[in-house]
């Protein structure tokens, strides 16, 4: 499960975009008691979600023409210009060039070579998220692509990720890790093979994503917070074996995340 010790490939940050903000701090601040902080006048409408006084992920207005609301994951990188030339070297699309965020770090957005957008924060003052794998806080991502075989070649080559399969009802799974240290521990998301969504068009690969999995105490009463505060259930709660119990949902601008209750004796 995922820590806030990061390593190059961690997932160290992650944000909304939303075309209402006000919207979806309320939305959030219903469902898992976030709390919504502005990061200042200059910083366009960009802000924190903090629980217990610590960020738990960010907010922001979108940003780029034609972008639907979404949460955008983010992995750590020790050179911004050096992953960025990793992507085009494997296929992806550098759709924001590394870019100095007022001394924070170092922010990047990429596109891999099946559509999955994703982005990478080259730490300065600001390391990443402050809680995971807690309550109410970021536990486990997941890249949901048509090949996820060539999607893991993909990746090893920006960030050297290591997998072990595992077999899941009905496919195989791939748990990923960092690349250095004990593969086990450096664990911290999954690539599935994505299957066409209800609503979504085309054959599924215009829904490669990657999804953001939150450690809830109460999957179906967050799932029932969900539905209350306008949001939508895209796969109603079930327990997954040696998993946990899960569901996934979509808030009211149709920004997909999951809800996870890890199986306690994993």
């Amino acid at each position: 499960m995922l820590g806030t010790e990061f390593r190059t490939g961690s997932p160290n940050w992650l944000d909304l975009g939303s075309p209402d903000t006000a919207a979806a701090a309320a939305f959030y601040g219903a469902v898992f008691g976030w709390e919504f902080v502005s990061a200042g006048p200059d910083a366009g409408g960009y802000g924190f979600f903090r629980l217990d006084g610590k960020t738990v992920a960010a907010l922001g207005p979108l940003t780029e023409e034609g972008a639907r609301s979404a949460w955008m994951v983010h992995f750590q990188s020790a050179d911004a210009p050096a992953t960025a030339e990793a992507v085009r070297d494997g296929g992806g699309t550098v759709r924001m060039e590394p870019m100095d965020v007022m001394g924070e770090g170092w922010l990047a957005q990429f596109t891999d070579p099946q559509g999955a957008q994703f982005a990478i924060w080259q730490p300065g003052k600001t390391g990443g998220i402050e809680v995971a794998s807690a309550e109410n806080s970021l536990v486990w991502v997941e890249l949901h692509v048509p090949d996820p075989a060539a999607a893991l070649d993909f990746y090893a080559g920006v960030f050297g990720w290591r997998h072990a399969e595992m077999q899941a009802p009905g496919m195989t799974y791939r748990v990923v890790s960092v690349a250095d240290g004990d593969q086990e521990d450096g664990s911290f998301g999954g690539v599935a093979p994505q299957d066409v969504e209800p609503g979504e068009p085309g054959d599924g690969s215009a829904a490669a994503r990657w999804v953001p999995y939150f450690h809830v105490v109460d999957v179906d009463g967050v799932v029932s917070a969900v539905e209350g505060s306008g949001g939508t259930v895209l796969m109603p709660a079930a327990d997954v074996p040696e998993v946990g119990r899960i569901a996934w949902v979509s808030d009211p601008a149709g920004a997909v995340f999951a809800l996870l209750k890890p199986d306690p004796r994993m």
